[in-house]
């Protein structure tokens, strides 16, 4: 009989919410230094353009975690798979808060 190795056993981890909240939180604290640095807003703007930004990066950043959760399952697998996994986490996760940050300010500084 033949032992195969599985990459995915399980669809998702129990830190799944972990991964979530710290990847939301790290968004959350990126994005507010970024900001609430602008001393003048464009008059343009509505009186309330920050939220947007948080929401939308705060949100992305736990699609982030999520990701390099679904990314846990390739590095248990050790070897090169570890590394591989490893860096396909860090470069998605970096990705998708990108794009939410741009998402986010959106018709604001990014304009």
């Amino acid at each position: 009989m033949e032992s195969r190795t599985h990459l995915f056993k399980k669809s998702f981890t129990a830190a799944l919410p972990r991964r979530v909240l710290i990847g939301a939180a790290f968004a959350l604290v990126l994005i507010s230094l970024f900001v609430m640095g602008v001393d003048n807003p464009d008059p343009d703007w509505p009186k309330s353009w920050r939220i947007r930004p948080i929401v939308v990066t705060t949100i992305a950043g736990g699609i982030g975690g999520a990701f390099a959760d679904f990314m846990h399952l390739l590095r248990r697998e050790g070897g090169i798979y570890r590394a591989l996994g490893i860096v396909v986490s860090l470069m998605g996760y970096v990705i998708i808060l990108w794009l939410g940050s741009v998402l986010g300010l959106a018709g604001t500084l990014w304009d």
